[in-house]
This record gives structure tokens, sequence and C-alpha cells, in this order.
């Protein structure tokens, strides 16, 4: 699982990187979850799509022609993704997930607008800039002019490290999995802040961090979470990792 590395912003030491990643991952992997800010900047108009990222998209479009299965949940650069995304490219475009991922029962979502005080303000911006008549008068706009006027607004919030470096959604987390003790595995990205952490239940909350900072990745199986950095292979360099908790068997009253 990768998120945030913003492209069309970030260095083009990023996209060199990841499209490394992508190939080394091709055939091995059992599947690939974008969780949010893969582009600064993604909008779709009937004809025209962003001419950054191209490689990617095609890179991502060979996995899921392989066969592996490519999830990407939107985030607050690329929220307005649809027809392209989902049916040239193939990955199944959504604002958020709740499934089994590698068999722990998990909630993905890339976590802006969770905060319940923080991101108030955000909530009610974000509101706007989705509702189906901001999107229709955006794609008024020429292509150039409509890139440059997003690019320009989505400064401060691209470079933006969490300012509570990732305490709040972590506690979103930890509310989510004791309201749904179904939960083992909640996973976020947005704060820029990669961490992996036990919930009192003994699930876990994950963030793959921003690749801004260092290009960092998960890899879930169904024993453990991992937090790996990327290094040129398929598997990575190991940072942290936490163990799958045993499940307590049901006992008869």
């Amino acid at each position: 699982m990768i998120s945030d590395l913003h492209l069309g912003a970030a260095p083009p030491e990023v996209e060199r990187r990841l499209l490394e990643f992508l190939h080394a991952i091709h055939g091995r992997a059992g599947s690939l979850v974008v969780n949010g800010d893969l582009f600064d900047f993604w909008f779709e108009w009937r004809t025209v799509i962003p001419r950054v990222g191209f490689r990617v998209l095609a890179a991502l479009a060979g996995l899921r022609a392989a066969g592996t299965p490519v999830l990407w949940t939107a985030g607050n650069h690329d929220c307005w993704g649809g027809e392209v995304l989902r049916e040239e490219v193939g990955a199944d475009y959504r604002l958020d997930w709740t499934g089994v991922l590698a068999g722990w029962p998990a909630w993905v979502h890339h976590g802006d607008g969770l905060r319940e005080v923080e991101d108030r303000r955000y909530r009610w911006l974000r509101g706007v800039l989705r509702h189906p008549l901001s999107v229709r008068s955006f794609r008024w706009l020429h292509p150039d002019v409509a890139s440059r006027v997003a690019l320009g607004s989505s400064a401060t919030s691209r470079e933006h490290r969490s300012d509570d470096e990732g305490a709040g959604l972590q506690a979103v987390a930890f509310e989510r999995m004791r309201d749904d003790p179904r939960l083992r595995l909640v996973i976020f990205g947005h704060s820029h802040v990669a961490a992996l952490a036990r919930a009192p239940g003994g699930g876990i909350y994950a963030n793959a961090g921003s690749w801004l900072d260092r290009p960092t990745f998960l890899r879930i199986t169904p024993e453990r979470v991992e937090l790996r950095l990327v290094d040129g292979s398929a598997d990575g360099e190991r940072l942290d990792a936490l163990d799958r908790v045993a499940e307590e068997p049901l006992t008869e009253a």
C-alpha cells in the first residue's frame, strides 16, 4: 500500500522510484492499494486528462492487466477520479473501502476530514469542491488554466505535515475499532506521518506515510503489518512491524 506521493508537485525522483517499485512488484503482489493523493491534482474532462503521471497510470494498468487488483481510495488532491481510473486503468476507485484485506477485516480511508474539531472547516470546503455543480463549472475551464489554479491552491495542504504528528488520525482509528470490534485494521494516509500502532483492543492502525519525506509503503500479510522503505527490490527494507494478535475463542455461557 502506498499513499501521498503528490506526483506533479513532487521531485522527478519520486516518480522514477515509484515506476521502479511498480515494476518490482509486478507478478509478486497479491494486490496494490493506493490510499489517496497519488497525484497532487487529478481531474477528468470529457476527452482530456492531466499529462502528469501518464507513465504511472500505464504501469498501474499493466499491473491490473496482469491480474493484480488495484484499489484506489480518493484523497483530497485526487478526489475527482472517474471513468479513466476505473475503465482505462482498471482500478477499483472509490471514496473509501471496507472489506477483508489479506485476511484482515479492514477500513481504508485517506483520512481527510475525519478529525471532529480540527477538520471542521475543511469538511465544509470539501463539500463545496465535490459538489456536482462545482465539478461541472470547473470542467468548463481550459485544462491548462484549471491545472494551474488547482496546483497553486493546493500548495498548503501538499506541504502540510500534521501539526499533531498524526495523533488525531490515530485517535480516530482507535475509536473506530472500539466502536466496531470486528475491525482489526484501520489504514489512513493524509497526515504524511508513517505509523504502526496497536489499538487497546488488539487491532492495528497503519499509515504508509508520504513519499515527499521518504518512499515508504505498507506490506500486509495474514500474519502481520509491516512498514517498509523502498530500496529497489520488491521487498524493501523493513522499518517496523506488528504481528496479528490471536483472536480469543468464543466460550459458551
